[in-house]
């Protein structure tokens, strides 16, 4: 009896939806499992080349503030206290070119000389129309480059055309693409690096392939420099504007959080400053926040023409990164590796 009940309450149930193999592509998308590129594939199929033009155009949307091209929140954080760490959330859409991502990426305030990883990310690249994830990639080496990538945009846009010497602080992982790329587009006479070890910067000079010259203070480094990037663990300030040639150009990749500093107050109050999101400074960025220097643009409105780039004037670009950078270099790895393994 408790059976027959059971069958006659369930007739008007739809019934389970089973994935059918045999069916047309569209019934089958969210069969295939995520392809998973790791970190040597991702340097293998993400070249600077390629990536500079679509960060640019994708800075440029990202400043239209045209939500049918880019909508991306303010990256959420919740705080890994045991581990003197957070996590961050970094979703976007970008509805008429078909992208939707999200980073997921872990960043911590290690001390000098912690071998531990100062950060860790992982990309995922969904199908917007059915909502399955195509691809988990290695985020570390997707954001390595794309902020590097990033900086080498601003310096493109803000840079003395005759810039010969690059100062860098830092001597991470940050540190090593920001050499590639700046070596790399512009033709520098001098590249200077600083780290809070001897180790640290020698490490750095035996890994890249260029002259560098290895320097003990960072007044050292940055005096008479052209360009500065700073990509340094510092939460204080790090670098003084009395050190900084008038008219020189800081890309400061660092001190992302609102509390965390690498820039003083001189500077940030002297210079023309730039970031790569309003939104995103005044949340995050301890260097305008906490200085209380004015935003006088993204580095997307100067792409749109809608702010002038005072190359004169000393710039700092402060870099904070942004989810649509991240989904347009996970599309480019992506259509990549499509592209290599269709003909395998």
């Amino acid at each position: 009896m408790e059976k027959e009940q059971a069958d006659a309450a369930g007739e008007d149930e739809e019934p389970p939806v089973s994935r059918n193999l045999s069916g047309p592509p569209e019934t089958q998308v969210m069969t295939d499992p995520p392809v998973v590129i790791w970190e040597d594939e991702v340097r293998q199929l993400l070249h600077y080349q390629a990536l500079l033009p679509r960060l640019e155009e994708a800075l440029g949307k990202f400043s239209r503030r045209d939500s049918a091209e880019v909508i991306q929140p303010v990256r959420t954080t919740i705080t890994l206290q045991k581990h003197h760490g957070f996590l961050g959330l970094m979703p976007s859409y970008m509805e008429n070119d078909g992208i939707l991502c999200t980073k997921l990426v872990c960043f911590y305030n290690r001390e000098a000389g912690s071998t531990l990883p100062a950060t860790q990310a992982t990309v995922l690249l969904l199908d917007s129309e059915y909502g399955n994830v195509k691809a988990v990639m290695d985020g570390d080496a997707i954001t390595n480059m794309r902020t590097a990538a990033v900086s080498a945009i601003s310096a493109k846009l803000l840079m003395r055309p005759e810039a010969e010497v690059l100062a860098i602080l830092g001597t991470g992982n940050q540190a090593l693409s920001h050499y590639n790329v700046f070596t790399e587009l512009f033709s520098f006479k001098e590249v200077r690096v600083w780290s809070h070890t001897r180790e640290g910067a020698e490490r750095f000079r035996n890994s890249v392939s260029g002259p560098v010259t290895a320097c003990v203070s960072v007044e050292e480094a940055v005096r008479g420099a052209d360009a500065i990037v700073t990509v340094t663990r510092c939460t204080e300030p790090v670098l003084f504007g009395q050190w900084v040639k008038p008219g020189a150009h800081v890309a400061a990749v660092g001190a992302c959080r609102p509390n965390w500093r690498e820039l003083d107050d001189v500077l940030m109050k002297e210079a023309v400053v730039y970031v790569d999101s309003r939104e995103g400074a005044m949340a995050e960025s301890g260097d305008v926040i906490r200085s209380g220097a004015e935003v006088f643009a993204e580095l997307g409105d100067v792409i749109n023409g809608t702010k002038p780039a005072h190359r004169g004037k000393t710039t700092v670009f402060k870099s904070l990164g942004m989810a649509v950078e991240d989904a347009v270099s996970a599309k480019l790895v992506f259509d990549q590796w499509k592209s290599r393994n269709s003909h395998t």
